[in-house]
């Protein structure tokens, strides 16, 4: 058989970045971050938009550089088409397009957050064969996405259970700024977390039916929380910045487990994955080993690398529509919402 070479483009937010895979297996992922959105304190849009512009041929040079193959040898050209910042996603589509038609190859459309949840999926060698079996649930956790996903077959996911307001990211995110820490807020709440106190402070515990989530409550009593205390003493932030940030992630993880756990007892499926962004945040990853070894889960956390938006997860999701010969066709639009 012929070997297969898919080249994945991944440009939905504020990482550029290009993988290439051969027979499902990968040989470079290559990404390029923007440094500029630090100072805004959240991703600016167009600044993210100008900046895919610069990144894209460069990223996409590297890895099939790294790759070690001739573009020529590419079979398909997959890339994210949604959701995400319309701006962004432009970027990676259109150049995607273009360097199909050039290469006369087909073209795979991939949904962001499927590549999320099969990044579980990403083999580095041929004996790397820990992967979930199907059915199974993941966590797909993230700044703009906090949901419970039956995942059936790569291309068979059914959400159970969503946030109805804000994302667990989101309110780290948020409360990281409340508290005048900076941007992105996990990779700093996650490190303070590790030297404080997560039984110090006692937050809001939103009750939502079913495996829905909803953080906007938490956000407000962890922002009223923080006024009165401050009312007392004024540097109050600085004197318990550990405890605060140790107190806020064990809500969110406790908030995200308990759903979680029910999804598990109900549907009886033991096979557990954890996906996105927020997955890299260690409390959250101790809590999933913790609740594996207490409720006897078989449990999937993906490498880092793999937690945050990377192409080696649109390019496995593409390699698997390769097989299955689904393309798409060159006048399939960017989204920057879920398709209803």
């Amino acid at each position: 058989m012929e070997d297969i070479y898919i080249l994945g483009i991944e440009s939905s937010c504020d990482d550029t970045s290009a993988a290439v895979l051969k027979n499902g297996i990968l040989l470079s992922n290559v990404t390029a971050s923007q440094a500029v959105h630090e100072a805004y304190g959240g991703v600016v849009p167009e600044l993210a938009s100008r900046a895919h512009q610069q990144n894209i041929v460069p990223v996409v040079d590297q890895a099939i550089k790294r790759a070690g193959i001739e573009k020529e040898m590419l079979s398909a050209v997959a890339f994210t088409r949604g959701p995400g910042l319309m701006g962004s996603l432009l970027v990676g589509v259109s150049f995607a397009k273009g360097f199909a038609r050039s290469l006369g190859i087909p073209m795979i459309d991939v949904n962001h957050l499927h590549g999320h949840v099969l990044a579980h999926f990403i083999r580095e060698n041929e004996d790397d064969n820990d992967q979930p079996e199907f059915p199974f649930l993941c966590l797909l956790v993230s700044g703009g996405n906090s949901q419970i996903v039956k995942v059936n077959a790569y291309n068979d996911m059914e959400i159970i259970g969503q946030t109805i307001d804000d994302a667990a990211g989101e309110a780290i995110d948020k409360c990281s700024k409340v508290m005048g820490l900076g941007y992105p807020g996990g990779p700093i709440i996650d490190r303070l977390a590790r030297q404080g106190n997560p039984e110090a402070y006692r937050f809001a515990h939103p009750h939502i039916q079913g495996y829905d989530y909803s953080f906007s409550g938490l956000k407000t009593s962890f922002l009223y929380s923080l006024r009165d205390w401050m009312k007392d003493d004024p540097d109050f932030i600085e004197h318990h910045k550990e405890d605060l940030a140790a107190s806020l992630e064990h809500t969110i993880v406790d908030i995200l487990m308990k759903k979680l756990r029910l999804a598990v007892k109900d549907t009886g499926i033991r096979q557990v994955a954890v996906a996105g962004g927020v997955s890299a945040n260690n409390g959250l990853r101790n809590a999933f080993r913790d609740y594996a070894q207490r409720y006897g889960w078989k449990i999937f956390i993906p490498k880092f690398s793999y937690t945050t938006d990377n192409a080696a997860m649109i390019g496995i999701t593409g390699y698997f529509k390769y097989l299955d010969g689904d393309f798409c066709s060159i006048d399939k639009p960017a989204f920057a919402r879920m398709e209803k």
